[in-house]
């Protein structure tokens, strides 16, 4: 099949985000198929440039970036960046047009980009990373969701007992971040290094949405501020935050990394999960408060080279095995329980990890099982 694939890689060239779109690219292209990544400028100034630490219309960062990115996997020259000046980079928007024209598959990924000729596709799927966000409105750059043809949700417990996940009266299917795990080195665990997470506190202002309160990982993060003291493990974290929230973690032993520096390049990534014991994370409250089954591909990324996780529980935990590699907790001293089972148990716990990313993360199986469904 014809694919194009949408994202958001110019606008924010950081690691984590790279590797979460560009496993689609090299998972559907490894499956045969012909992969095009296309990115609009979507709002004014809308480029990040993490040198700088600026935005502005400038795609100068980002479009070297995908370059180097994509190159390596042979994509370097299937990419077309819209800009806010009308300019076109990679593809020009008419070579753009009529890749639309023959594709059988538009793929959405986090409801972020949208231009009119994406109407030729002849199938449109949404893939929402970002669930009940993306459900009550919070992106919306994807336009209605009546315009694709499928739903899918990161919230794999929608529409299921016990999930309170808002679903704008539509129709979701469940899926989950594809896994390239010959992408990810896998080296023995480091016994003595910090447990480690990337958090960035509040992506956006919480939301109201028909009277209830989802909010972000500040409020999540709030209860177990105090962990550090209480383990004899290190614990890093690189936290972007306010001062306030910065300084707090510090007085209560946390040490903080500069999250710019630890996702600048997809290798420098790797390097900062690898060189981890394990990750230690909370999730937005949305998540938490909606059991929604929301996983992180930050997590997936620790797994994938060998790293246990131990995280906050948004219901993941009916869809995936937890105890052993994946481990998952709601309340404080859960989170002590599942440090003290893994520091008891580490180097099974390291090698689990890496095979329930294989079993249940590959990208063939997800990317299969998510194009069976499409049509």
């Amino acid at each position: 099949m014809k694919i194009i694939c949408s994202g958001h890689m110019v606008r924010y060239p950081l690691a984590g985000q790279s590797w979460h779109h560009l496993q689609y690219l090299v998972g559907l292209k490894r499956l045969g198929h012909e992969v095009i990544f296309f990115e609009h400028f979507g709002w004014p100034d809308a480029c990040y440039d993490p040198v700088t630490n600026t935005l502005s219309p400038d795609p100068t960062y980002g479009i070297a970036y995908v370059n180097e990115l994509l190159r390596p996997h042979g994509l370097e020259n299937s990419w077309c960046y819209l800009s806010e000046d009308g300019s076109s980079h990679g593809l020009s928007r008419e070579a753009l047009h009529q890749a639309c024209r023959e594709a059988d598959l538009y793929l959405n990924i986090s409801n972020i980009n949208w231009i009119p000729e994406l109407e030729d596709c002849r199938c449109r799927v949404l893939i929402d990373t970002d669930p009940v966000f993306t459900q009550i409105g919070a992106h919306g750059m994807g336009g209605p969701f009546t315009r694709y043809h499928r739903l899918f949700t990161y919230g794999e417990n929608v529409h299921r007992p016990g999930c309170e996940m808002p679903t704008a009266h539509m129709s979701w299917l469940p899926t989950r971040q594809p896994v390239v795990p010959d992408c990810w080195p896998v080296s023995p665990g480091q016994a003595e290094a910090p447990f480690t997470t990337i958090m960035n506190s509040m992506s956006f202002a919480p939301r109201r949405y028909q009277g209830r309160f989802y909010g972000q990982k500040d409020i999540e993060f709030e209860p177990f501020l105090s962990l550090p003291l209480q383990v004899e493990q290190p614990m890093e974290i690189a936290l972007n935050a306010p001062k306030e929230v910065r300084k707090r973690a510090v007085e209560q032993g946390w040490r903080l990394a500069d999250p710019r520096k630890v996702t600048q390049t997809p290798t420098v990534y790797q390097s900062y999960l690898s060189s981890s014991h394990a990750e230690f994370s909370v999730a937005k409250h949305g998540y938490v408060s909606t059991s929604c089954g929301w996983f992180s591909d930050r997590s997936t990324g620790y797994l994938a080279t060998g790293r246990p996780v131990v995280v906050q529980d948004t219901g993941f935990s009916r869809v995936l095995p937890t105890g052993l590699g994946l481990l998952s907790f709601s309340t404080h001293t859960e989170a002590l329980q599942c440090i003290e089972k893994l520091q008891n148990n580490y180097d099974d716990h390291c090698r689990a990890a890496r095979q329930l990313v294989e079993e249940y993360f590959d990208a063939p199986k997800v990317l299969t099982d998510l194009l069976e469904q499409c049509f």
